[in-house]
Parts: C-alpha cells; structure tokens; sequence
C-alpha cells in the first residue's frame, strides 16, 4: 500500500509528519513521491495565516483529484486546516475521507484503516493533549539534520495569532523523551540539531515550574554525533542569563538566535499583545552581542499591522538599520479569523503592506549584502549539504545558515565530500545573499 505523505507549514508540522509517517512505516506502509502512485496520500496542513490557508486548500483540491483519476482509495487531512475548519472540510470536499485535528496525527494508522474500509469522520482530541508515540519517526530532511520539536502549543495570545485556538497551551515535552530521541537521531546519523516549537525559551516552565532550556541543551551537548545544536524562535524577553551561559560555554552550541520581534514601534507592540518595547529589544540585543560577539541573529517582522503609521513603519525602518540583523524576514499582515486583531480599525490596505514590505527588504538587502563582504577572507565551519550538478563545487551552511530560510555557501573543490561532511572552508566571494568559498 503506498502511502505519499504532503508536510505542509512549518517545520514543527514538518516533525508531526515524519511521527506520522514512522508510524505508518512501522505497520507496513510504503512511501511515494508519485501522486499517481499513491493508494492513500496524506495532507498535513497549515493554516497560520492567509497564503498558507490558501495553499492547504489548493493542495487538498488538486490530490482530490486523482480520487476521480488514479488509484487513490483514501484521502487524509491533518494538522492546523482540520483542526480548525474539519466539519467544512468534510462538507466542501467530499474526497476527503479522514480529517485529523492538530493532537490526533498518533491516530494516523487508524484512520487510514477506516478510510479504506469506506468509513469516514472525524478525529478531534483535547487541544491540551501531547500524543507522544513510541515509534520511532522517519527524518525527512536528508539525514544529516533534524528538527527537535520541544514543545507544543503557546500561552502568548498574541492578539495577530491564532495559534493557541489550533495548537492549544504551552507543554513541554519531557527532557528525559526529547534527550533519548536526540540519541536515537544521532545514530541514524543525525549531526545537526534544530530546536523548534511555538517558543523554545519558555520550556520547561509547565513541568519544572522554571525554565529549562539551558538544561536540556546542556544534556543535548553530551550526544556523541552531534555537532550543532541549533534553537529557533526564541522570544525576546525570555532570553536570560543562563541561556546565555550555556551558548557560551557548549562548543556544540552554534551562535545563532531566532528572535521573532515582529515590529519595534512600542505602542505596535503594545497593540500586538508582544511584551517588549523599542527599548528592551535594543537592550536585548546589544546584551547579547556584547557577550557572543560572534552571534547571528534572525529575526521577523509584521508590516502593516492595523493603524501602523507612516511614522511608526520609519521607525521600523530606523530600528533595522540600527540593529543589522545578520538575517531578516518580512510577512504582510494577515487578518485571521477569530483573532482580536482581525477586528481592529485602521485595517492598512494591501497595496500599502506590500510597498512597506518592499522598503524593509530593500534596506535588509544592503545590509545583508555588506555583511556578506565583510566575510570575505574568513575561514568558517561548513556543514556540507550536496554537490553543485556537474561542477567540482559543493553547497553549504555556515552556523549562521538555519535550513531552508538562511543563506547558503558555495565551496570549491576538487576532493570529495559528502551530505553531512563538515568542512574548514575560506570565504573568497559574495553573490547577494551566498558566499563563495575553498576548502582549505
């Protein structure tokens, strides 16, 4: 039986598919990338704001499809769309055998059984629930690094986000459970750590009653295989000094914080439920550059946020050219239903977000640029991720490459490495936002 298996959203909905697909590996299942092929396919979907939503629906209406033209016998829909819209997703399309809610993917096993025996419905859990199966999950993202998803859902209510109604309060996985997965991803070969959840900084404050992430990485350290551990969505005003420390102290530890600020005007701020100033932000950032000289920052931003104003966008505008972020992305505001924000006044239009948006990148892009010169003749750490096609070249990260959202290194060579190699490489080259390197 041939299961094709659709991650999309996230990377945190990207390590519910591969517990999913682990799961149904275990029971016999075999995978596809071939919708033609494929006898069950399975869509975990995102819903966090409009593009995505727009995508999940595109997505599950074009694989309904080939219920009419191909082998398809069931059709199965999980993640954030299901657990927000599953009775219109049942009634709208009715190729849709199984809908699955955000804590429900451990079930995936049973529904596809039901589906196939022509039975249809729903699979909704309590939101609060933290499915923690035994199965060992598949990594899908080329084996030498993997997602350590550490928690589930967020307490923040930001008034812009919908992600509590759908991902429920903030839980924490056990360091115990998350440490021996690391082990077990370390020996499939795993080399590269990459924290996520809603937010990485608060962890362990629900089952230890204080934070815990200095803790867990200090246990994550000790994994022999592993070489990097990188943490993502980090919010501002949880970073403390003991995380702080451990990045200083663990070698394993790559200088690189994702810290989502999403605007810098105090009273947006303020207007987006977020629990920092310009102030503390500044204060946030400069503390950690004075002690991680060397640290990459990422961070993101809402433009056109309602009632932002022409002097609150220049503000941000100000801010970014001040702080330099080392890396920098810019959403246009999206009204979600259901959220208090969705209901403000002074909705910006569209055609204004996304001249905003444009002046940000712009600015961003100069600054990326020069600090992309500013490497040149440095020798850095690469971590290698596959041959350029018919070149004596390799691609690469750096640690301040994050995957699939960061910049890449291109190295030249004409010995042989491998996905996964690391490799000392001398930056010789800029192109935008890329380096150009030799191996030493």
């Amino acid at each position: 039986m041939n299961v094709l298996f659709i991650s999309l959203g996230c990377d945190k909905n990207l390590v519910d598919s591969e517990v999913m697909i682990g799961l149904l590996a275990d029971k016999g299942y075999q995978m596809t990338d071939d919708e033609t092929q494929a006898d069950v396919i399975v869509i975990n979907t995102c819903c966090f704001i409009h593009d995505a939503k727009e995508e999940s629906i595109q997505t599950i209406l074009e694989m309904a499809e080939y219920k009419k033209t191909g082998t398809l016998k069931a059709l199965i829909v999980t993640g954030c769309l299901a657990q927000r819209y599953q009775e219109e997703i049942l009634e709208e399309i009715p190729e849709v055998d199984e809908v699955l809610g955000t804590t429900s993917y451990d079930k995936i096993v049973d529904a596809i059984q039901e589906a196939l025996e022509g039975k249809s419905g729903v699979r909704i859990e309590d939101i609060d629930a933290l499915p923690l199966p035994d199965t060992k999950r598949l990594v899908t993202t080329g084996g030498h690094f993997a997602y350590l998803k550490i928690a589930e859902g967020c307490d923040k209510h930001c008034t812009y986000c919908i992600i509590p109604k759908i991902r429920g309060n903030y839980r924490s996985v056990p360091m115990e459970r998350l440490v021996k997965e690391a082990r077990d991803l370390a020996e499939d070969g795993v080399k590269e750590l990459i924290l996520v959840a809603q937010e990485t900084t608060i962890y362990g404050t629900d089952l230890y009653g204080e934070k815990s992430l200095h803790r867990l990485l200090r246990e994550l350290c000790k994994i022999d295989g592993i070489r990097w551990i990188r943490i993502l969505y980090c919010y501002p005003e949880e970073i403390d000094d003991h995380l702080i420390q451990v990045m200083k102290e663990e070698p394993k530890i790559c200088h690189y914080l994702d810290l989502p600020i999403q605007h810098a005007s105090t009273e947006i701020l303020r207007r987006m439920g977020r629990r920092t100033s310009r102030e503390d932000l500044e204060e946030i950032i400069g503390k950690l550059r004075r002690e991680i000289p060397d640290i990459a920052i990422r961070t993101t931003l809402i433009t056109g946020f309602p009632g932002e104003t022409k002097e609150q966008h220049e503000e941000l505008m100000d801010f970014v050219d001040q702080m330099e972020f080392d890396r920098l992305g810019v959403f246009t505001y999206s009204p979600e239903e259901g959220t208090p924000a969705a209901q403000m006044e002074d909705q910006i239009p569209e055609e204004v977000k996304e001249d905003r948006q444009a002046e940000l990148m712009e600015l961003q892009q100069e600054i990326a640029f020069d600090l992309a010169e500013d490497m040149i003749g440095r020798e850095v750490l690469v971590m290698i991720e596959g041959k350029v096609a018919d070149e004596n070249a390799y691609v690469g990260r750096t640690y301040k490459d994050a995957p699939n959202v960061d910049g890449l290194i291109f190295v030249n060579t004409d010995e042989e490495l491998m996905s996964g190699d690391f490799a000392r490489v001398k930056v010789t080259g800029a192109a935008e936002y890329d380096l150009i390197g030799e191996l030493m």
